[in-house]
């Protein structure tokens, strides 16, 4: 069954990127140990973002000037960017931009993710659209230790704990590592 899944790096403080949307805070943290990603990569049938997380890996991994490094990240994923542009898409790579509401692209993605799992990349808006639409099973939190003064919120959105079910929680490196079940509203 394909479950929706929230997998995200967050701020001690509840932010997923700075008051930039910048990432670059995160990679000044000794990442976990890389196979991790691989084992998780390996249950993903599709990648969703917003246009600014999609934009931000593009400018910050140069994927326009090096399409190849989109295989490496992604493999031969779907990726769709929730947008209301145009984007440039990395040679070869399979992106897909749509706009609307989350409901009305969810058949597509569960097709598309062909029994796998969605992974909602970011941001914490279109998460929280998942969330309102009752589409969201899993949240996956790598805390990091680092504070942002402000930035773009993990979830900006009222979650009650009556719908959140801790399942794990561990060290990764130098992340605490938390996985929610998200009952489906």
């Amino acid at each position: 069954m394909t479950r929706t899944i929230f997998s995200t790096a967050t701020s001690l403080n509840g932010y997923i990127a700075d008051e930039a949307n910048s990432l670059g805070w995160l990679f000044a943290v000794e990442p976990p140990d890389p196979q991790d990603q691989l084992d998780f990569l390996a249950g993903i049938g599709v990648l969703v973002e917003g246009s600014t997380t999609y934009e931000w890996v593009l400018r910050q991994e140069q994927l326009l000037q090096n399409p190849g490094k989109w295989n490496e990240f992604y493999g031969n994923r779907p990726t769709f960017v929730f947008t209301t542009r145009d984007l440039p898409v990395p040679t070869g790579a399979d992106v897909r931009c749509v706009n609307g509401p989350v409901t009305e692209v969810y058949d597509e993605l569960e097709a598309a993710a062909d029994g796998r799992d969605i992974w909602v990349v970011g941001g914490g808006d279109l998460a929280g659209q998942f969330l309102d639409a009752g589409l969201l099973d899993e949240i996956q939190l790598f805390v990091a230790p680092v504070a942002l003064s402000t930035g773009a919120p993990l979830l900006p959105r009222r979650l009650e704990s009556d719908r959140l079910t801790l399942r794990s929680a561990q060290q990764r490196g130098q992340f605490a590592y938390l996985v929610y079940d998200v009952a489906r509203g």
